[in-house]
């Protein structure tokens, strides 16, 4: 699934990797921001708690972890920064055994990858509901959901989107029926083999691309040959914020295939019960969170090579969540 494929992290002088392959982590460092509350945090309800915020390594997940720790230093909490853990497996059982107590988690991860299920829910909200309730036994508590939804999708440059004038993967498939050859498709090997990936997005949408058609590459490769118009249509994540600086046209999954990956906090119980002021700190952050954002701001490293806890801190004080110290 796509948030455990191994995405490496772009920028690794920036970060702590706070993991040691796979799962056992070695110390993190101090988060040590000079913010006060602003509209979150106001009477600093976590001051006494020492609190570890764990990610993993790419992009976003650096980012979220960076908003989290940043929100809990707000609100009076002691914040150990030990964001850019090595794969989803270290980071989940992170939180899930006690060595950290937060992290930004993604909903699909946790149902396919960490809970075992084969078949994503398709209702966003009740996929994030059958998460929060079996993991519920796992020590792990997960709160409210963000709109934002790092999921597949194929995207294609604005000149092929005028020309073809399709806006949904059903308008994808009908032109592969009608004009077989104006559909290209590049595509990471991975995607190109899973379930969730093309091959079920073919059953689910009756289109089937002759092998000529289809090229595999690695990601960000994918990006620039669409963009340059060599691929037709692309297989991108919807929070990729070179969508935006490239000007690429999302297609709309319309039969709902790809599953939700929408991202939320998922907090180690024995910390929440201890503090349980932390689902108050993060509520409005995460109200905010929305693939725009996350595009706007995965861009800023991804794409200007911006440090992503910066990045992370610009934010939070231009919405007014944390003033400066």
């Amino acid at each position: 699934m796509r948030h455990a494929r191994g995405r490496t992290c772009l920028l690794p002088a920036l970060v702590l990797v706070a993991a040691s392959g796979g799962c056992g982590l070695t110390s993190g460092s101090p988060m040590a921001d000079d913010v006060v509350p602003g509209s979150i945090g106001r009477g600093r309800p976590l001051k006494g708690a020492d609190l570890t915020v764990a990610s993993k390594e790419f992009t976003e997940q650096l980012i979220l972890g960076a908003i989290m720790g940043i929100a809990f230093e707000a609100a009076g909490a002691d914040v150990l920064d030990r964001t850019g853990i090595q794969g989803s497996v270290g980071t989940r059982a992170a939180v899930e055994n006690g060595d950290a107590d937060a992290v930004y988690e993604y909903t699909g991860t946790a149902w396919i990858t960490y809970l075992g299920n084969s078949e994503p829910v398709a209702d966003p909200r009740r996929q994030w509901e059958a998460v929060r309730d079996a993991d519920a036994r796992n020590g792990l508590t997960w709160l409210e959901p963000s709109s934002l939804n790092n999921t597949y999708a194929l995207a294609m440059n604005r000149a092929n989107a005028e020309k073809h004038g399709t806006k949904t993967l059903s308008d994808v498939a009908e032109l592969a029926r009608s004009d077989p050859g104006a559909v290209t498709l590049c595509v990471e090997g991975e995607f190109a083999n899973r379930a969730d990936g093309l091959p079920g997005l073919e059953r689910a949408y009756s289109m089937r691309l002759p092998a000529g058609r289809l090229t595999q590459m690695d990601t960000g490769i994918i990006y620039t040959q669409v963009a340059k118009g060599s691929c037709t249509y692309g297989e991108v994540y919807t929070t990729d914020g070179r969508i935006r600086s490239m000007d690429l046209v999302v297609m709309e999954d319309d039969k709902k295939f790809f599953p939700n990956y929408n991202a939320a906090p998922e907090i180690n119980t024995e910390t929440l019960e201890k503090w349980p002021a932390i689902a108050d700190v993060l509520a409005p952050v995460t109200e905010r969170l929305d693939n725009s954002v996350a595009q706007e701001l995965n861009a800023k490293v991804d794409v200007d090579g911006q440090d992503p806890h910066q990045v992370a801190l610009d934010w939070m004080k231009k919405q007014g969540f944390v003033r400066e110290g």
